[in-house]
């Protein structure tokens, strides 16, 4: 899965909150939230999903896919 560690961390930088509290959010730990984010770890799609759905923004999107962040209903 591809790895875009840069548009994460600027989703939760730009809503001031700290890698606990995303990790928290999402169900995992702040470690493996921090592996992935930097890119060590790849995104499965499951955390894709939980991501997309965290931040309400469409998976395209976090994959840098796209640089509109609207999800298609």
């Amino acid at each position: 899965m591809p790895m875009t560690p840069n548009r994460i961390k600027d989703l939760r930088e730009d809503a001031d909150l700290t890698q606990q509290q995303i990790a928290d959010a999402i169900g995992i730990t702040q470690r493996k939230y921090s592996y992935v984010e930097t890119g060590t770890q790849p995104l499965t799609d499951e955390l894709l999903i939980r991501l997309a759905d965290y931040y309400k923004v469409s998976i395209d999107y976090l994959l840098k896919q796209t640089n509109n962040p609207r999800r298609n209903k």
